[in-house]
This record gives C-alpha cells, structure tokens and sequence, in this order.
C-alpha cells in the first residue's frame, strides 16, 4: 500500500492506493509501519519526503468501505475505527525525529488534506489539485484531533473559516498565498523533484533527529495535547 525508499539521507515514502489512495484500514496500517520504522532508524540528517502515485494525494477515508458494512450502526463502527486508527499517523508525523516534507501531486482531501498538513514542509502541483475539507458539505462532524492539527498548522483565521467551515476548494497559488503551502510547481514531477532538493538542502544541516522532534512538538502545543504527545527531556551536549 505504500513504499519507503531511501535515497541518499531522504527516505521518500509513496502512497498508492485504490486510485484515490482513500485511507483503508491496510494503508493506515502500512502508514504507520512505515513511520515506525522510520524512528528507529533515523539518524542525524535523515529527512521524510511523502507523496503519491496518480492524481490523488489522498482522497480522505475509505468511506466506500465503511458504507458497504451490513447496516448503518456498523458503517459507523468501521468510519470511527478509521478515525482512531489515523490518530498514531498523526502523531508520528508530529514527534518523528527529522524534518518531513509532503509533495502533494494531486487531490488532497478531508483526512488526505490533514496527512499532507502534519508534515513541516507542504509543497503542491499548480496544474492539478486541490486542498479540500469536505466534512461541512457532506454532514461529517470533525474530529478533535483533525482540528487541533489544522488550527496548529493555519494560523489565518479566515483561512480556517474558508477551509472548515466554508468547504472552500483550495488551489496551489491560493495555498501558498494563505500559508498553507511552501510552494507551489507546474507538474507534479516538478513538485517531486522540488520536494528532493530541499529535503537534499536540510538533510545537509545533519540536525539532531530527537532534538528536532522536540522543538516541533514545542510549536504545536495545542496539537500535541489531543494527540497524546508529550515533551521529552534533552540533555544539552553543550
């Protein structure tokens, strides 16, 4: 469901899903098998690039499947066990010890969207695509933790209203106008191979992987809270 490859000091990780690359049970899992093997063999300098194959970064959870359960109660069971399940991505992503870059090469919507925003760095194609928080237009409530995360990531009120609660459809130069975007590319080859020279530029600065973890968890307080992460000691070398 996905592939880690190391290239260099940047380990690039790749969702291919359904075509969409909805997030099924089994590509949450393999998600999150791929961050865990990812902290334990960090090393100074290691960087994160996440993108996708086709013209989807994701498109949310895999509702098709939670909808074809035998009845209503159990499509529930199976949407709020997709919900929890994402949770110790998320939190991965927020306390993984190296910089994480997410080159968005299409769609990014719902819990798509929150994947590619718990990275550091999001860069996006300009060609194709949009940013999308659909929860309002199809009568989904919104879980604490997806709010707490994008509240932490997008500091422009207006942006967080126009995003949540305005079901606003976000193209790559507005992204980057409204801070939700490093940078946007023609192509999403070009947005690749962007997302590979600054993880190249970072992984130069050979960064103390559980230092930088923590500083990050420091940014995002409010997040960290929901997400059952907390700060960690670090004894000063100097």
């Amino acid at each position: 469901m996905c592939s880690l490859e190391k290239r260099g000091n940047v380990w690039v990780l790749s969702i291919a899903g359904d075509g969409q690359n909805r997030l099924s049970p089994t590509l949450i899992d393999s998600l999150l098998s791929a961050l865990t093997r990812l902290t334990t063999q960090a090393t100074p300098g290691s960087v994160l690039l996440t993108t996708a194959h086709g013209k989807f970064f994701s498109n949310g959870f895999d509702l098709a499947w939670a909808q074809s359960a035998a009845s209503p109660s159990a499509a529930l069971l199976r949407l709020e066990s997709m919900v929890a399940s994402l949770k110790p991505v998320v939190a991965a992503l927020i306390a993984l010890p190296m910089p994480t870059i997410a080159a968005v090469n299409g769609h990014a919507s719902a819990a798509g969207l929150l994947l590619a925003l718990s990275h550091d760095y999001v860069l996006m194609r300009s060609d194709y695509g949009v940013l999308y928080m659909p929860e309002v237009n199809i009568g989904l409530p919104m879980p604490d933790y997806f709010a707490a995360v994008m509240r932490s990531k997008i500091r422009s009120a207006a942006a967080l209203r126009d995003l949540m609660l305005g079901g606003a459809k976000v193209r790559a130069a507005e992204a980057v106008k409204m801070g939700m975007v490093e940078s946007a590319h023609d192509s999403a080859e070009s947005t690749v191979e962007a997302a590979m020279r600054l993880g190249e530029r970072l992984a130069q600065r050979k960064w103390l992987g559980e230092v930088y973890a923590e500083i990050r968890k420091s940014l995002y307080p409010d997040a960290c809270i929901v997400l059952g992460l907390t700060q960690k000691p670090i004894v000063s070398k100097i």
